[in-house]
Order: C-alpha cells, then sequence, then structure tokens
C-alpha cells in the first residue's frame, strides 16, 4: 500500500504562482511513474503532467511552458510549479503514483484544490 498526501493549494490571482507537493508513504519502493491530474467541475480528470523514476516528464499540452514537474526519489516526493496561473487551470489537483510488482497499481492521494481568480 503507498498513501499520498498532497498540499500547496490555494487561492491565487491569474499570473500568479503555485507549488503542490505530494508525500508518499507505506511501501514506496515499487513506485515507478508519479504524476499529477486535475479534474474541474463538470469535466473529467485529466492529466496535468508526469515523471518517471528515471526523470523523463510529459506535459499535457495546455500547461507546457508554465509548469514543471519535478521529483525527489529519496525522499518519496514530487512537486508541481506551477506559473503563470490561468482561470482555467481552477480544479483540484490529484497526485497519483503507479506502484509495479507483478503487476500495476494506481495510487491517488485526497486532493488538493487550486482556484484561480481574475
Amino acid at each position: 500500500q503507498v498513501q499520498l498526501v498532497e498540499s500547496g493549494g490555494g487561492l491565487v490571482q491569474a499570473g500568479g504562482s503555485l507549488r503542490l507537493s505530494c508525500a508518499a508513504s507505506g511501501a514506496t519502493a515499487c513506485i515507478s511513474a508519479m504524476g499529477w491530474y486535475r479534474q474541474a467541475p463538470g469535466k473529467e480528470r485529466e492529466l496535468v503532467a508526469a515523471i518517471t523514476s528515471g526523470g523523463s516528464t510529459h506535459y499535457a499540452d495546455s500547461v507546457k511552458g508554465r509548469f514543471t514537474i519535478s521529483r525527489d526519489n529519496a525522499k518519496n516526493t514530487a512537486h508541481l510549479q506551477m506559473n503563470s496561473l490561468k482561470l482555467e487551470d481552477t480544479a483540484v489537483y490529484y497526485c497519483k503514483a503507479i506502484c509495479k510488482t507483478w503487476s500495476s497499481v494506481d495510487y491517488w492521494g485526497q486532493g488538493t484544490q487550486v482556484t484561480v481568480s481574475s
């Protein structure tokens, strides 16, 4: 079992920045990729950014150049630096960890609210 706890959400004006953190605990040795997803009201959950254990990254087109995902394998943490925030970035942001042993299991955090105001 892996537990994920997100932090760092809040209210920010458009153009501002926030840094989200995800702390993993439990059976963290099995974690391969980690990622950030978001879900806005009335919309489906979508991938924002992901990072492998080796540091390869992937970003949604909507956040490229504005968001940066990073990871500290030693501390079992992942971060999402969000700059130049837009109103449309408002959503609940979730951390996800993929645990690979005999099979692949996804773990999710409880989510943290990010609200961008005009």
